[in-house]
């Protein structure tokens, strides 16, 4: 099978420049729909406060309805805001409250209700205390937490009467007594500017609570009285800047140097391969040049006799690979991936997924992936062209799989758990009948309109193969088991991984707890960096791969490259049981699933940039030695 030389040189990285421009408008349009909207108010006109979720502090994932814990409930009904796709996505179910607030009206002891709490509620209002839970709120759209209650131990009576004395024995240490109280009074402050809400923070009196320790009191009933105060002050912080106070301890001196200190060991990493290239790799290359070439035109010895190590596989280097339909699909994949990250990060350089700018970041992502299907249908489309591949329809189904597929079977299971639990993680019938309503009617057409455009192509009808293709394949040496292809792998995924790792618990921090990462800049350049180390690993591991007469190079380098995913998720494992506090079915679910889909989309991604810087190298060294 010969591969044709010379007019497929652009096929891949023609790519739609059009379509890239045209998902970023759309995704700006689709993400400013959910900017801050805060409106203005009179003094004395109530300002909406919206009650959101409740769960464990340890567990950000599983969350719960504001009202599946027996608060006081609003006398006309509970009231639910509408909200977006990306909303819903992440867990947001705002519902009227019973706290009217009005602006700049202070409040010094407004009673909410009083409530006689049966034993059912005082052991739902204990399980919560108990698990930490915290509540969530948001008023004029910003952000307020605070606690349902809390723990307190106290020592036991013979321990108490020997303290003072400094004579308790160790056989008197036995367990302390545990006190749950619930807290009945919460405090707003709140700070305006002019017309405007500027920032809110909560507390709690730690003397108003209601001790939910006994099942029940005498009587069978626990009287509880809720109320809530309320401070205004005013400030000269404009309403722009509102929502830099999420973002402040970012920007601490410790955080930033330990960010900046995460860039300087990834740029180290990178100087170290350049340099290993540069003084290595390509000084062999120049000296297998100079002998090859200066064979050729002495032409003293035989051609075959004079080829060894890569030389001698020219022919069978541009061989097609086995499985040209899935080939074709992963990298289409991989390069819609790409795309897509880059339009994330340049949404997050325009400031749209600013903090608590609720499900921006997932209504991005959506459409974003959506859209960009055409990249991968025309990649793909055009990749199995110039492979003189026959299974041009189902490459378009197999570029979709590789993306939706793992997300399908995870979110399946996690749904499934979530639902029996009751959290506001599962995903309304609704809302799921919305995705795949978007993926079948918008994402699946456009790659199939970008698959025939990348097959009908006039660029895409040849290869660029610089070597014709022997008709019959060589045959692979034996290779030692260092050179086969799961070594390689861990070697072509330690370097990339060991140039994020700093970085990557920061992102962690914040997808999995309660940090917000707002430095989307260095995370940028730890991104390039990434790239970059993925693409000269891969390529020199291809090279000693031909080195030793083993062509198979195609599939290796997809594997080599995206094996950083392997390490990502093997820190997944550390990061849960050494970094965090996460337990239960449903975190550990939605964790351990969740990384295993990014993981996933890290490995088909990075293995598109491993196959494609090697596909570049290839093609430098075949043309430089002008194989006949």
């Amino acid at each position: 099978m010969a591969a044709g030389t010379g007019k497929g040189r652009g096929e891949v990285a023609a790519g739609p420049r059009l379509a890239f421009l045209l998902v970023v408008a759309t995704s700006l349009i689709f993400t400013g729909a959910s900017a801050n909207k805060s409106q203005k108010y009179k003094v004395h006109e109530s300002v909406p406060l919206f009650a959101n979720k409740v769960g464990p502090f340890n567990n950000p994932s599983e969350t719960y309805q504001y009202y599946s814990l027996p608060f006081c409930k609003p006398k006309d009904g509970e009231k639910y805001k509408p909200e977006s796709l990306g909303e819903v996505v992440d867990a947001n179910r705002l519902v009227s409250s019973v706290y009217n607030i009005p602006f700049r009206t202070d409040l010094d002891y407004e009673v909410i209700c009083s409530e006689e709490l049966t034993p059912k509620q005082l052991k739902k209002f204990r399980n919560a205390v108990a698990k930490d839970y915290y509540f969530q709120m948001f008023y004029d759209g910003l952000p307020i937490w605070g606690f349902v209650g809390k723990v307190e131990k106290e020592k036991d009576s013979i321990h108490a009467e020997f303290e003072d004395l400094h004579l308790v024995e160790s056989k008197y240490n036995g367990p302390r007594m545990e006190h749950y109280f619930l807290f009945t009074h919460l405090h707003f402050d709140i700070l305006y500017n002019d017309d405007r809400v500027i920032e809110v923070s909560l507390s709690t009196d730690p003397t108003q609570v209601v001790d939910i320790t006994e099942p029940e009191a005498e009587g069978g009933l626990t009287k509880a009285e809720f109320s809530f105060s309320v401070k205004w002050r005013p400030t000269k912080i404009e309403f722009e800047d509102r929502m830099l106070k999420y973002k402040r301890y970012q920007f601490l001196p410790q955080h930033l140097e330990i960010h900046w200190f995460s860039i300087i060991n990834s740029l180290i990493t990178v100087l170290l391969l350049v340099a290993f290239l540069a003084t290595i790799l390509l000084k062999i290359l120049r000296k297998d040049f100079a002998r090859y070439n200066t064979a050729l035109q002495d032409e003293e010895e035989d051609y075959e006799e004079d080829e060894t190590g890569w030389k001698l596989v020219h022919g069978d280097v541009f061989r097609f690979p086995r499985n040209k339909a899935l080939f074709s699909a992963f990298i289409g994949a991989g390069t819609q991936i790409y795309v897509v990250v880059l339009i994330i990060f340049a949404l997050a350089m325009l400031d749209v997924f600013y903090p608590y700018n609720r499900g921006a970041f997932y209504t991005a992502a959506i459409f974003a992936l959506c859209l960009t299907s055409i990249v991968g249908g025309y990649v793909s489309g055009s990749l199995h062209r110039q492979m003189e591949g026959t299974r041009w329809a189902g490459t378009m189904v197999l570029t979709m799989l590789c993306i939706v597929a793992p997300f399908i079977l995870v979110f399946c299971f996690n749904n499934t758990v979530a639902w029996a639990w009751g959290s506001t993680a599962a995903f309304p019938f609704g809302t799921i009948m919305i995705i795949v309503a978007i993926w079948v009617f918008i994402a699946f057409p456009l790659m199939l309109l970008g698959g025939i455009i990348g097959k009908n192509r006039e660029s895409s009808a040849d290869f660029d193969a610089p070597c014709r293709t022997n008709k019959y394949e060589r045959e692979v040496p034996q290779l030692p088991w260092y050179r086969t292809t799961l070594p390689q792998m861990v070697i072509a995924g330690f370097l990339p991984f060991s140039a994020i790792y700093i970085e990557l618990y920061y992102v962690f921090a914040s997808v999995w707890g309660h940090k917000m990462y707002t430095v989307f800049s260095i995370l940028f350049i730890v991104f390039l960096i990434l790239t970059l180390v993925t693409g000269f690993i891969t390529i020199a591991l291809t090279y000693f791969q031909l080195s030793v007469e083993d062509h198979r190079w195609w599939w290796r380098s997809v594997l080599c490259g995206g094996s950083t995913a392997a390490f990502i998720y093997s820190y997944c494992f550390y990061y849960f049981h050494a970094r965090s506090e996460m337990d239960g079915l449903l975190q550990t679910s939605f964790f351990f699933g969740y990384m295993f889909c990014v993981c996933w989309v890290f490995f088909v991604m990075l293995g598109s940039v491993g196959w494609r810087a090697s596909l570049w190298f290839i093609r430098k060294i075949y043309r430089a030695i002008k194989a006949e």
